[in-house]
């Protein structure tokens, strides 16, 4: 069948392809991929961050620290996507371990800033050994570990809705009952 239009194959495709997709099952979810992935990348960290002293959320506070020099509480929960009701016991097991102070701003002390001390400033060195671990346990080239992050990166800018902003639910997919 010849398309007037070859911008249409993609959608004819996608049409034919959903036809036969069970979208309520489990293999059909890239939410679970994503989750399992998330989770089994998590533990390839687990014993690397061990041997530093660090857990993998610790960790990813420790990365904006060595990058930003005394960034705010807010800043911080900007860079990692979380709330200060997670971020703050996280910051304050890290104050509790010497990696890092908590200093209020004076001129405006609802404003905590997050200074690294010497030993803070000192991990990063063994800490720089971490990433070359994990890309080999990936087991992928450099290439696919770029387009995967490419893709991740689209995924989250795509999905960054607010809960004022919701995705309704009542959106076309094929073969999805809308109401339960």
């Amino acid at each position: 069948m010849a398309l007037s239009n070859p911008q249409l194959l993609p959608l004819v495709c996608l049409k034919t392809m959903t036809e036969s997709i069970n979208w309520l099952a489990l293999d059909s979810q890239v939410c679970f991929r994503l989750y399992a992935a998330s989770r089994a990348i998590t533990r390839c960290y687990q014993p690397l961050l061990s041997e530093l002293g660090l857990t993998y959320p610790q960790y990813l506070v420790m990365l904006v620290l060595w990058e930003e020099d005394e960034p705010t509480v807010k800043r911080i929960g900007e860079r990692l996507r979380l709330d200060s009701g997670t971020l703050t016991p996280l910051l304050k097991r890290l104050e509790q371990a010497g990696w890092l102070v908590r200093l209020r701003k004076p001129e405006n002390e609802r404003e905590v800033r997050i200074v690294l001390t010497e030993a803070g400033r000192a991990l990063r060195g063994p800490a720089q050994a971490v990433p070359a671990n994990i890309f080999e346990s990936l087991g992928l080239e450099m290439a696919e570990l770029t387009q995967l992050c490419t893709i991740v990166d689209k995924l989250l800018t795509n999905t960054a809705h607010t809960d004022a902003d919701p995705i309704p639910l009542t959106q076309d997919v094929p073969h999805v009952q809308k109401s339960i």
